[in-house]
């Protein structure tokens, strides 16, 4: 499936760029490029998860080092609480630590397996009480990462540094709108970067669900989204 020619290159085209694939103006030898260096980062994550196995505390402390922002930053998106999403962060890896050596090689990287773990602390939160969601844009994106930035701000003025916050902070909003599962699936896929297999685990759905899902997800930001951001 493909994005329509029509769509402007706001953060809307972004999420459905990322989603349905790559733009025809990215170069096919750079996508290479970044597919190798992810292969690269997933071997070097497991070959710490093997080296933890064989009781090596400090690779495990390399993992912790690795993937605490991603843990934080889901947990932080899908509660809205800085301590209740540090106190989820913390057992999460405290989960992780103790079930470690049951952990084996998926073809995955590792990462979807710790946040598999703060998703499922999440929903036990979740179905013991009641919270109301608030988007907290400070700590869930910093200014310029992807996959919410619109544009290098590495360079940008102070005017269209505030514009770009602005606008993620739009986006995050009109996330929060959407419904639970369609929320989940733009977080896990743009939010983390996890790859639709990836998600398709966590979620406990096939890959074709998922894609559905983002398909949903993605038309339905476009519609929440003021005019002047799609």
């Amino acid at each position: 499936m493909t994005v329509p020619t029509a769509v402007s290159r706001g953060p809307v085209f972004m999420f459905a760029e990322r989603v349905f694939g790559r733009s025809s103006a990215v170069p096919v030898s750079r996508q290479a490029s970044d597919d190798e260096r992810a292969e690269a980062a997933k071997a070097e994550a497991w070959e710490l998860v093997r080296a933890a196995q064989d009781g090596d505390s400090s690779a495990f402390g390399r993992l912790y080092d690795r993937y605490v922002d991603v843990v934080y930053r889901y947990v932080l998106f899908r509660l809205g609480d800085r301590d209740l999403a540090e106190d989820v962060t913390s057992e999460t890896f405290l989960r992780a630590l103790r079930r470690i050596t049951s952990v084996s090689y998926q073809g995955r990287d590792v990462g979807a397996w710790f946040v598999t773990i703060a998703r499922n602390l999440v929903l036990d939160h979740v179905k013991s009480s009641r919270f109301k969601l608030e988007v907290v844009t400070d700590e869930v994106t910093e200014p310029g990462s992807a996959p919410f930035s619109v544009g290098a701000t590495a360079q940008a003025g102070p005017e269209q540094e505030a514009i770009t916050r602005a606008t993620r902070a739009e986006l995050l909003r009109c996330v929060a709108e959407l419904g639970d599962d369609q929320r989940e699936c733009i977080i896990l896929r743009f939010l983390q970067g996890l790859s639709v297999a990836e998600t398709a685990e966590i979620m406990n759905r096939n890959e074709g669900a998922i894609k559905a899902l983002q398909h949903r997800a993605v038309r339905r930001l476009a519609q929440l989204l003021p005019t002047g951001l799609r």
